[in-house]
């Protein structure tokens, strides 16, 4: 039998509120290993372009990459957000480790082909090397991911974080029984936006074309879904959606999405 290990993609809203990130920090560190941790960092990278005099630009919520904004992504996601989440975990007992894909050659890569829109440097997956990373793992280390890949000729590439989560997950199903957590600031997926407690427990696909019909599942929502069911279609175990304190043992308020 293949052994349990949990991937857990952090919010942005989690990531910018120092009290959230060093609860959600404290349950991470108690889930037992194997384990993986995904960050993005969108928020901030666009605070810094703004004191930097440069101005953010966003399509449908995803970052148009040219070459100053990936200067700063880079600096924000690797550098900044990376580091002071694996030295908090290091003050857990967490033995963490910063990664990005281009660490190990973890993550490969293409930069994303231009259609209706000119997205820059945004790369979309096309290889995980889960060799590299299930040596890191037996190991007794635990990846912290940053949104970025690269395309193996020396280009970094912004990323999604929640994709970047879906495809280590689906890489590394063929060795573990993979739970991928997506973990935000609210309870799970919400029948209604207003009630923090309207949580919809579990999700299949037949109901997640009604509630997308009916408008209750919308905007940044969509593409976290997408994910979800892509994962599940490729051998993925298990994908969770909620808050932080799913991650407790006995944690029950959260979304399950399944197949």
């Amino acid at each position: 039998m293949k052994p349990q290990l949990s991937i857990v993609k952090i919010g942005g809203n989690i990531i910018e509120s120092p009290e959230e990130l060093s609860e959600f920090l404290s349950l991470f560190a108690a889930l037992p290993n194997p384990k993986v941790l995904v960050h993005g960092g969108g928020k901030r990278a666009s605070q810094i372009e703004s004191k930097l005099g440069l101005t953010p630009r966003l399509h449908q919520g995803r970052r148009i990459t040219d070459n100053d904004s990936l200067d700063v992504v880079v600096m924000v996601y690797a550098g900044l957000l990376n580091k002071n989440v694996v030295a908090h975990l290091q003050a857990l007992q967490c033995n963490a480790i910063g990664m990005s894909g281009a660490d190990a050659n973890s993550i490969l890569s293409v930069k994303r082909p231009v259609k209706d829109i000119d997205y820059g440097w945004a790369g979309d997956v096309v290889e995980v090397n889960h060799r590299a990373i299930d040596k890191l793992l037996k190991a007794d280390l635990v990846p912290v991911f940053c949104a970025l890949t690269h395309d193996g000729k020396g280009q970094l590439l912004n990323t999604n974080a929640d994709t970047i989560a879906s495809e280590l997950a689906i890489g590394l199903s063929s060795r573990y029984q993979v739970t991928l957590y997506y973990c935000f600031e609210k309870k799970g997926v919400l029948r209604n936006v207003d009630d923090e407690n309207s949580v919809i427990r579990d999700i299949d696909e037949a109901a997640y074309l009604k509630l997308k019909a009916e408008g209750v599942i919308a905007d940044g929502m969509l593409p976290k879904l997408d994910n979800c069911f892509h994962a599940l279609y490729k051998d993925v175990s298990r994908v969770c959606i909620g808050d932080k304190e799913m991650l407790q043992k006995n944690a029950s308020n959260y979304t399950t999405i399944q197949l």
